[in-house]
């Protein structure tokens, strides 16, 4: 496939983006109804809340990168997980990274390809962003505990998003060079 081709290329990039605003709004619209107030639906909150599922994870993921330091950590309400009797990181909304895993969802999904290779490459992907931002939460609760400064004195979310969006360009090269996909 050319990227050349008006009419590919304009279905690919009305597809995407009409996909991530579907997952990234949907996102925002679902913590909505897993949160008291508005339309807050108890059922959604005890039993579909899959974004306390994420942040949940990312706290028992930031634990045992910290563990590769010599730290013990303990998980305290607010989704705040601590370096025993130091300092301590909580996963807000912010870091669970939605809209990195709506982006490339989207992305797979507007390639005109199997639905098998789609969902291969979606779960890899997904798997990796998530792991790149469990090594960023685990890493940024290590820095704060040793005094560490960080890089360039960019925030956390900055690094996560460089070095996510990074792994999305080599994801999209591999995907694209393992699928014969030609941008000329």
């Amino acid at each position: 496939m050319s990227w050349y081709n008006d009419k590919q290329f304009i279905r690919f990039l009305l597809t995407f983006l009409a996909l991530f605003l579907v997952f990234y709004l949907g996102t925002q619209f679902w913590i909505g109804l897993a949160a008291p107030g508005g339309l807050y639906s108890p059922f959604v909150e005890q039993h579909l809340d899959y974004i306390s599922w994420i942040k949940k994870l990312l706290m028992k993921g930031a634990a045992f990168v910290a563990s590769w330091f010599g730290y013990d950590t303990i998980e305290e309400p607010g989704y705040l997980v601590r370096v025993v009797g130091k300092r301590g990181v909580i996963i807000a909304f912010d870091c669970v990274g939605y809209g990195v895993y709506s982006f490339w969802a989207a992305l797979m999904l507007a390639y005109q390809q199997s639905w098998k290779r789609k969902l291969i490459w979606i779960i890899f992907g997904l798997l990796l962003l998530y792991t790149i931002n469990q090594l960023r939460i685990g890493l940024f609760l290590v820095a704060i505990n040793k005094g560490w400064k960080m890089p360039l004195g960019w925030d956390h979310h900055t690094w996560f998003n460089i070095v996510a969006y990074t792994a999305i360009a080599l994801m999209i090269w591999a995907f694209e060079k393992r699928n014969g996909i030609r941008a000329s």
